[in-house]
């Protein structure tokens, strides 16, 4: 009989949901036991307990980042699962917030309500503006098809695949620079991997146009800080909207707190609903137990 064990600060909310599911054949419990071959939970606490589970299975994570598990010296003899296709609508609020609040100038339009300042001048429109994605996976090709409902221009950087049928232009390998040309926004939704660290760096931040705003939802680990920091300080770009950070909490010594035509939302752009991801885990707990393929495998070797 299949035995779970639960990791989360919210392990009572997913147990009562898992629960209530009535799944066949599993017990369910929150601490670490000999016989436990099921986990369901935070990355972080995962990665403490795997040395206590010696009938490990299979893990199924609560967040899509997978990187705290992806060191080579942590045991990789069971399936890991993530969370795939819960985020992409929760992010897709958060970037075209942003984007809409750049464009029609909502800060300022505040600004100027303050100031009692009548202010009758035109803002954008996001409407046929080109918007370029940094990796297409479910939640690039979920913010993909949130920009076609504005009638965007979409582009995609991505390893290889190219899926979404939103994207009017993929780039992959060695055109990460023509990728950049032309875009009037460019948002990273890139896992942390050696391929993806630092891709946005100087000669990508020097490639952008001066209106261009970047978003970060991905991994702070993508963005080379200095090389941001100067191309915000010498209006290289027209700002930046960063939800991660190479180092999180951020030091409150570090100069993003004071860098002009920049925002810090500090790592709250998707949040984690048990609702949602215990849904992840009920679907592939049916397919787990049929002896089937699960959904939103990961290879530790690609890391992710």
């Amino acid at each position: 009989m299949p035995k779970l064990l639960i990791l989360s600060r919210e392990a009572d909310k997913y147990r009562a949901l898992i629960e209530k599911a009535r799944l066949p054949d599993l017990t369910i419990g929150l601490t670490p036991t000999s016989d436990v071959d099921i986990v369901f939970g935070e990355t972080g606490l995962i990665k403490d307990a795997l040395a206590s589970l010696p009938a490990l299975t299979w893990v199924q994570t609560t967040s899509a980042g997978v990187e705290t598990l992806m060191n080579s010296a942590l045991r990789r003899d069971y399936i890991l699962t993530n969370a795939r296709n819960v985020f992409g609508k929760l992010m897709s609020e958060y970037v075209f917030g942003y984007l809409l609040a750049h464009e029609r100038q909502i800060f300022k339009r505040f600004a100027d309500q303050q100031a009692k300042h009548w202010n009758q001048k035109n803002t954008g429109v996001l409407y046929g503006k080109t918007i370029g994605l940094l990796g297409v996976g479910s939640i690039g090709a979920e913010l993909a098809r949130t920009a076609k409902f504005f009638e965007m221009t979409v582009h995609g950087y991505t390893r290889s695949s190219e899926t979404s049928q939103n994207i009017d232009k993929y780039f992959h390998g060695n055109d990460l620079l023509k990728f950049a040309s032309g875009l009037d926004y460019l948002v990273s939704v890139l896992p942390n991997t050696q391929e993806t660290r630092k891709i946005v760096n100087a000669d990508l931040l020097n490639t952008l146009a001066p209106h261009t705003l970047f978003i970060n939802v991905g991994r702070g680990s993508a963005v080379d800080e200095t090389a941001l920091l100067d191309a915000l300080n010498e209006n290289k770009i027209a700002g930046a909207v960063l939800d991660v950070f190479e180092q999180e909490p951020l030091p409150i010594d570090h100069p993003f707190w004071t860098t002009k035509n920049l925002i810090m939302t500090f790592h709250s752009s998707a949040p984690s609903l048990p609702e949602d991801l215990a849904k992840v885990f009920i679907e592939n707990y049916k397919l787990f137990i049929e002896g089937k393929p699960l959904q939103h495998l990961v290879d530790f070797e690609r890391g992710y």
